[in-house]
């Protein structure tokens, strides 16, 4: 087991561009108002990369005031609402939209369709740093540690989250974990335990190959896009009620049955990053770009399948964190989740 801990902690300390996780950033039940509820084409929750955006900030002003920084972060969901309706039983849902202010003419302004949602998450930060590396000037670790966590939730509501206004946080606790295996494992369950109730969200993009074999054993063209597809659409396959031996038609009647999601669990269509679609330009080439001192470049979202679990059924403190990861033209956020039965089969 301990070979195991020590090959697991060395592969997430490379994949955290060699920094080991030492510690536990917990932003408890941050309430948002009015995020941005559009992720590219899926829609209900905001992208994972708002996600990693604000803790990117949040990790600079870390560094501003005390030299540390954060990397990955885990989501937990607790409740959200969509600013949305459903005109009709089994119609699509409507976007509650507004168009103020009014042009100078007095007439309502064309918009693009901006999506709002109010949300209540937790953030999972990993750190590459301990307590001993705070200092406030006080007289003991866990006064320093007090006066880090009041720092940060004295910032947070002052930061935006996935373009919403942050209206509270329950609370900010920073956690050095333990170099025991036993010991680590304790406590990420505990710390699992005090999220609930919530679904954490995880990448389960693999499940998008593996569906797309089965899809091409009856559909030799069929595309990623096609996998994707089955993941995403709420699909009724029509079963004709017919005696036996006759011919279904246009006026036969049939009985409308659910066709399941090919996989198990709370399976959803997720936005994990961007695909460059133009080169790298040179600062300042491209005009109006929000930051003229950074290399520019045009992409386009990328898509992946998403799993929200319950927290109590992570076993694996790797298994949470989205990390950012750039390879070529991909800009992608990358979770490391494996679902029970893959661990099984590695094991």
């Amino acid at each position: 087991m301990e070979s195991a801990f020590r090959e697991k902690t060395a592969a997430a300390k490379r994949r955290s561009g060699g920094r080991p996780m030492k510690s536990l950033l917990i932003l408890k039940h941050v309430q948002v108002q009015n995020a941005n509820a559009i992720a590219g084409l899926t829609w209900g929750f905001p992208g994972i990369t708002n996600f990693l955006g604000f803790t990117h900030a949040l990790s600079r002003y870390a560094e501003k005031i005390q030299g540390v920084r954060f990397d990955g972060c885990a989501v937990v969901c607790h409740s959200h609402q969509v600013q949305a309706h459903q005109p009709t039983p089994y119609g699509e849902y409507v976007f509650a939209l507004t168009r103020n202010p009014l042009t100078k003419e007095g007439k309502t302004a064309p918009f693009n369709e901006e999506a709002r949602m109010h949300m209540d998450v937790s953030l999972v930060i990993e750190c590459d740093f301990i307590t001993e590396d705070l200092d406030f000037g006080a007289a003991s670790d866990s006064e320093n540690t007090a006066r880090f966590e009041n720092e940060l939730a004295r910032k947070i509501p002052m930061m935006r989250l996935a373009g919403g206004t942050i209206q509270a946080i329950q609370g900010v606790e920073f956690k050095t974990l333990s170099e025991d295996y036993d010991e680590r494992s304790k406590e990420f369950r505990k710390s699992m335990l005090r999220l609930l109730p919530g679904f954490m969200l995880v990448d389960r993009s693999p499940l998008l190959h593996e569906h797309l074999s089965s899809l091409r054993e009856r559909q030799a063209d069929a595309t990623l896009l096609d996998a994707w597809l089955d993941f995403s659409a709420l699909r009724y396959r029509a079963y004709p009620q017919i005696a036996e031996g006759k011919t279904a038609d246009e006026t036969t009647p049939a009985e409308w049955r659910y066709v399941a999601k090919p996989g198990e669990g709370w399976l959803v269509p997720i936005t994990t990053g961007f695909k460059a679609i133009s080169p790298l330009y040179p600062p300042g080439e491209v005009a109006n770009a929000r930051d003229p001192s950074v290399p520019f470049r045009f992409v386009e979202s990328a898509y992946g399948v998403g799993q929200w679990i319950s927290p109590h059924r992570l076993r694996d403190i790797s298994h949470i964190f989205w990390r950012y990861q750039q390879d070529g033209d991909w800009y992608l956020c990358k979770n490391d989740y494996q679902s029970e039965s893959t661990q099984l089969l590695q094991d």
